[in-house]
């Protein structure tokens, strides 16, 4: 019987795939592949590979899936990869480990996200804790986009060293992006539009806002450089996408805003802005007199 299974969803990841098998070949008893109705030949590959190919009918996102391979995985341990993921050599180690002395039913790894050709340390991405080791029948998916796992039992962290992350190459290039922006937010959209969540022209404001200042400034997002601007104004746009699809929801009601209520949404997101700047200035400098110092280089 196998001790660990590895299980991958897939869809149209024939470059991707090979790679994340070759990666777990070493550490798995078991391979099991969730193939989406992929047109590219990597199910094929999958198997040459040695995997198991289970088919599933194609979804938006991967969760309901991702079940499914937990269902047909073979082994009392499941570790859980994506095609645009990899183990590296030490984190193998330390899950050979977890599995002979292991002190819980579950646990989070780190995830080392490469954006855009760049390890993002800060802007909110690292070190981006994931359930991914379990015992089978500890952890099981909401089956909703990005869900949170439902767990039994104990958890655990693994500490979060870079030689010790799950390696993920998370988006290539900005039509990669946007493409997968466009399926996300839809998927979002309709979430909330099925919880009856009403469109408030305010959200176009504030959501987009807040999901900035989060990333750049309170994950500190400026230490990764253009990047960490780049990838929160993404994320920003992202949010600001998930209302204007809910705005479409609801047949693009038409209201009147006055032009003294659009300015005092945005004053009221001015002062965030400014709470912000200042709190990440006194961080960054120690305060107003240590910057006049450092100013006039005293």
């Amino acid at each position: 019987m196998a001790k660990l299974s590895v299980v991958i969803n897939n869809l149209n990841e024939k470059d991707n795939l090979k790679k994340a098998i070759a990666s777990v070949k070493k550490l798995a008893d078991e391979i099991v592949v969730i193939d989406m109705e992929s047109s590219d030949g990597s199910a094929e590959i999958a198997q040459k590979a040695g995997a198991t190919v289970y088919p599933h009918k194609r979804l938006d996102y991967v969760e309901p899936a991702r079940n499914f391979g937990i269902e047909k995985a073979n082994g009392p341990w499941i570790l859980i990869l994506d095609p645009d993921e990899r183990i590296s050599p030490k984190l193998q180690e330390n899950i050979r480990q977890i599995i002979a002395e292991s002190e819980a039913d579950y646990y989070r790894l780190p995830r080392k996200n490469i954006v855009f050709g760049k390890w993002l340390e800060y802007s909110r991405w690292w070190p981006d804790y994931n359930i991914r080791l379990f015992k089978k029948g500890a952890v099981l998916w909401n089956e909703i986009i990005h869900g949170v796992p439902l767990t039994h039992g104990r958890g655990l962290d693994l500490e979060a060293k870079e030689d010790m992350a799950i390696i993920h190459r998370h988006y290539d290039s900005i039509e990669q992006y946007v493409e997968r922006m466009n399926r996300y937010t839809t998927v979002q959209a309709r979430l909330l539009h099925k919880q009856e969540k009403k469109f408030s022209w305010q959200a176009l404001i504030e959501k987009p806002s807040a999901e900035f200042l989060s990333r750049y400034f309170y994950g500190q997002g400026y230490k990764d450089g253009v990047h960490g601007l780049g990838v929160s104004l993404l994320q920003a746009v992202s949010e600001l996408v998930v209302y204007l699809k809910l705005w479409q929801m609801a047949e693009f009601p038409q209201k009147t805003i006055k032009v003294a209520d659009s300015i005092n949404a945005f004053k009221h997101n001015e002062k965030s802005f400014h709470y912000w700047y200042n709190n990440t200035l006194v961080e960054e400098y120690g305060g107003v007199i240590n910057r006049i110092k450092r100013k006039l280089k005293i």
